[in-house]
């Protein structure tokens, strides 16, 4: 398969290696400083994509499920030097976080239960919170700009939050109310200059590499390995808007239904996430990880982790490499852009409803149930509030919010002023 011209001499595979592995390593801050870091490598400092072809790849890309930096990566990979530059690219923008969430996994089973361990948490979690809040703010400014956008994305929320409607549910609703509210184009769009032959190859290929070895585990008795596999290739179909939409979804699943880990466990892990270079969804690794080894020990660990890795993150090649080439169409195709802007309303909705579960059970050690007859809404035990947890959010949100410091200097802080305050004063 062949991209179409960049207009300038395409990099070679070693140029592709040292500046995606450059950046997977550097990738920290989530999909937003992840999507600034690409556009100063590849158009800003190299003449390797110019301004439109990006901000329309960006475009395609929070059209599909899953994480959309990693899908840009490796769309700017396959449009540089076709499947092999893809490949590149989208594993280098994984692989290094991989490493040190596997890394992490191990340490937290070893040490996440000492007291002074437990204490730095609080900072990380303290600060994760500042994280989404400026999520939530993000995606709002940017989605939520008509009347229409304001109702999908506050039923979005009632749906979740009093309903516990599933997440898939609320996101193929807001897709078709948007698909169906869109006016058709005036204007014809272009045709789809693409062999239809050449597409269902790649996506049989894609589809073959990504659910084969999940059909595997399955027909051979690898019961858990198989429901890990399973469970996060579906989460890979439905993860738009990235990882804070879905997280919701994922720890209902993981913690509520499988009983894999704890809701404290839980949230550690999207602590830990936030910590490492790559992609918030590495998060399903660290799940996976800690689910196996609760169960299996670290054999089943690494074994779990690899196929959350493979699970999640494979078919983002397959997104990318059937519909990559469609790129220049699919973006004057106005109901598809009104679907795509009804998902990221709803997303607004969802990302808030995990801003109050996340800050809820961070800030307070209970968190019930208020019944409301046909409802039930969480609701904390005020005698539980966390004097820790809600200064260091207060110090968390002023140095993000009003003195602009990094996600990485703020994370480390807190995790310092964490251990300190456990050290001295035994609080957690």
């Amino acid at each position: 398969m062949t991209p179409p011209p960049t207009g300038s001499r395409p990099p070679t595979l070693s140029d592709l290696v040292a500046v995606f592995g450059r950046i997977g390593l550097l990738s920290f801050g989530g999909p937003a400083a992840q999507i600034a870091l690409m556009h100063r490598e590849l158009v800003e400092r190299r003449p390797w994509l110019d301004e439109q072809g990006f901000l329309r790849a960006l475009s395609l890309c929070m059209l599909l499920p899953g994480p959309e930096a990693m899908q840009l990566a490796t769309y700017a990979g396959w449009r540089l030097r076709g499947t092999p530059g893809g490949l590149i690219a989208g594993l280098l923008f994984v692989l290094p976080g991989a490493v040190v969430i596997a890394a992490l996994a191990a340490l937290y089973v070893q040490f996440g239960q000492v007291p002074l361990v437990q204490a730095a948490f609080v900072g990380v979690k303290a600060t994760v919170i500042v994280v989404v809040l400026q999520a939530l703010r993000r995606m709002a400014g940017r989605a939520l700009t008509t009347p229409r956008a304001w109702w999908i994305a506050g039923l979005a929320f009632l749906g979740i939050f009093l309903f516990d409607l599933p997440f898939p549910a609320i996101i193929a609703a807001a897709a078709v109310w948007g698909y169906a509210g869109a006016s058709a184009s005036a204007t014809a769009p272009p045709p789809l200059d693409m062999s239809h032959g050449r597409t269902v190859r790649t996506a049989a290929i894609w589809a073959a590499l990504w659910l084969l070895p999940l059909v595997l585990l399955t027909t051979t008795g690898a019961g858990f390995l198989a429901q890990v596999g399973w469970f996060f290739a579906w989460l890979a179909v439905v993860t738009f808007g990235g990882a804070y939409a879905v997280l919701a979804y994922l720890t209902q699943t993981v913690v509520t239904d499988f009983h894999w880990i704890s809701t404290v466990q839980m949230i550690d892990a999207l602590g830990l996430a936030e910590t490492t270079p790559g992609p918030l969804i590495l998060v399903t690794q660290f799940v996976a990880m800690l689910a196996g080894q609760l169960q299996g020990g670290p054999g089943l660990a690494l074994a779990a982790g690899a196929v959350a890795l493979w699970a999640t993150f494979v078919p983002c090649f397959l997104w990318i490499f059937v519909a990559g080439p469609y790129v220049e169409a699919l973006a004057q195709r106005p109901r598809l852009s009104a679907a795509l802007q009804g998902i990221t309303a709803a997303v607004a909705g969802v990302i808030l409803n995990l801003s109050v579960w996340f800050a809820l059970h961070v800030l307070f050690a209970q968190v019930g149930q208020l019944d409301l007859g046909p409802l039930s809404l969480p609701w904390p035990a005020w005698s539980g509030l966390q004097p820790l947890a809600l200064a260091l959010t207060a110090l968390a949100a002023l140095a993000m919010l009003r003195l602009g410091r990094s996600l990485g200097e703020t994370l480390a802080a807190g995790a310092v002023l964490g251990a300190l305050a456990g050290w001295i004063f035994g609080v957690v």
